[in-house]
């Protein structure tokens, strides 16, 4: 798990300088890269979340 925090921190990091350039400069190339990069957040978001239920009903199923 912590592989896919680290996956996620670095994401967000790395959109930082986008997310200046399409807000602040109107740079609509870094745009499309802070929407792609947000569809890619969602993407790993769902799989921990799926990850973190799969555990839950597990360790349910164990008692």
């Amino acid at each position: 798990m912590d592989n896919r925090f680290e996956q996620i921190r670095d994401l967000i990091l790395g959109l930082e300088g986008d997310f200046d350039k399409f807000y602040n400069k109107n740079n609509q190339a870094a745009g499309t890269r802070v929407r792609q990069g947000m569809q890619t957040l969602k993407e790993l978001a769902q799989d921990i979340r799926m990850e973190v239920q799969k555990m839950k009903n597990e360790k349910e199923e164990g008692k």
